[in-house]
């Protein structure tokens, strides 16, 4: 073979491997690009604030975090069993970026629409607050999970269940054991396989109960709910990596929140 034909061989092979090495990090830089998600959780006494909440989330925040670029926003309360039902509200925005979360203040003080429709709510007397307090935990999408999912029903929403649950461990060690059973050592899968329709699966970064994850799945009904988490735990998969040494005593509390979504809620 003549040498100018191997030196066309060699760019040609050359090149490939340049084109396969940039689509290889691509992928990677896709992989990692993991969102933030906030959840908002308002405290409410009686009907007079959980009116005025409604109010403000449906005519104002929603509006205005869908005008900022946050297309889905998630408005959530307690089933009507919960001893929580009427005095708590859950509101999820997911965040491309931190900078996205940061750059929404802003947002908010300078849009006057928000400002003219949340009026009422913003700029309440104190001897007449819409909400008692109101907490908010920052968290990080999982690595085998990085963005949120919108699930979609066609049972009321007031027979839907979005099942949020909170998961504190001992140590950060424990807590890093704990996520990693989520990814790699595939709880994640588990719930895909079962059709749990999960939203989120995120580590906490800013809030309570330290160090702790969260995460969101939902189900058409309460018993859809009941089978869906029976199937989970008669689960092989689930026998068997919950028996792992490695993943044992990495949750010491585990909180399980049953929410509707409201009428007005994204998804």
């Amino acid at each position: 073979m003549k040498k100018s034909n191997l030196v066309k061989i060699g760019i040609s092979v050359a090149a490939t491997l340049i084109l396969c090495l940039a689509f290889t990090q691509a992928l990677s830089a896709q992989k990692v690009k993991q969102m933030y998600y906030e959840i908002r959780i308002y405290r409410i006494a009686g009907t007079n604030q959980e009116t005025k909440m409604d109010a403000y989330l449906k005519n104002a925040l929603l509006p205005a975090l869908h005008r900022s670029g946050i297309p889905k926003v998630g408005v959530f309360k307690p089933i009507e069993k919960d001893t929580a039902y009427g005095r708590l509200v859950y509101v999820f925005i997911p965040y491309r970026t931190t900078d996205d979360y940061f750059k929404l203040a802003t947002f908010l003080e300078t849009d006057k629409t928000y400002q003219s429709a949340g009026k009422d709510f913003i700029d309440a007397p104190v001897t007449d607050p819409p909400f008692t307090r109101y907490e908010s935990v920052f968290l990080k999408a999982f690595s085998h999970m990085p963005e949120f999912r919108v699930p979609s029903y066609t049972t009321p929403v007031t027979e839907r269940i979005y099942e949020l649950r909170s998961y504190e461990s001992a140590t950060e060690a424990k807590a890093l054991k704990k996520i990693r059973m989520f990814n790699e050592g595939g709880e994640i899968g588990i719930f895909e396989k079962i059709g749990a329709n999960a939203v989120f699966y995120g580590q906490v970064l800013l809030g309570s109960q330290k160090p702790r994850l969260m995460y969101m799945t939902t189900y058409s009904d309460m018993k859809s709910h009941d089978d869906h988490w029976q199937a989970f735990r008669n689960s092989p998969e689930w026998k068997t990596i919950s028996s792992i040494e490695e993943y044992k005593n990495t949750t010491s509390k585990t909180n399980a929140f049953l929410l509707h979504p409201t009428d007005y809620s994204d998804f």
